[in-house]
């Protein structure tokens, strides 16, 4: 497995070390896989992460956003019934899954059906930084006013 040492770049760039942090954390991504999940675009500021939790009940399932970090984590109850499986597929292990959402990213809701953890996620831009249309004034110089009256 490659690792790449990041350090020198925090030593000759400023003000980018956040870029460097999504860089380091990108390199180091889950290598389980587990639990499987999809990524959509629903809407030109509108996101949707699907999650594979098949098994999990609602209060199994945590999901926390910190520092523009969401977290999905799923914890198994212990089960009191004496089991015995003849063959088990179906993952029953705790998971954590980790998101890092970009700038203005806000978890709208999250919703569980049918073995589908679905968050919401929607960018609300504050109204400071939305671009606005400044008019132009303009100013008429009297020498101009005069020449257009005479014509």
């Amino acid at each position: 497995m490659r690792t790449i040492d990041f350090a020198p770049l925090y030593r000759s760039v400023v003000g980018f070390d956040r870029l460097a942090s999504l860089i380091e954390t990108a390199s180091a991504a889950d290598a389980t896989g587990y639990p499987p999940y999809n990524i959509e675009r629903t809407d030109e500021n509108a996101y949707r992460i699907e999650i594979a939790v098949a098994g999990f009940r609602p209060d199994e399932l945590n999901i926390e956003v910190r520092e523009n970090r969401l977290t999905v984590s799923g914890r198994k109850a212990a089960n009191d019934e004496a089991r015995t499986y003849l063959h088990r597929g179906l993952a029953a292990r705790d998971f954590e899954r980790r998101f890092q959402l970009a700038d203005y990213i806000v978890v709208a809701d999250a919703d569980l059906a049918d073995g589908l953890l679905s968050i919401s996620l929607k960018r609300e831009i504050p109204d400071a930084l939305k671009p606005r249309r400044i008019e132009i004034n303009t100013t008429v110089q009297p020498e101009l006013l005069q020449a257009e009256k005479a014509a």
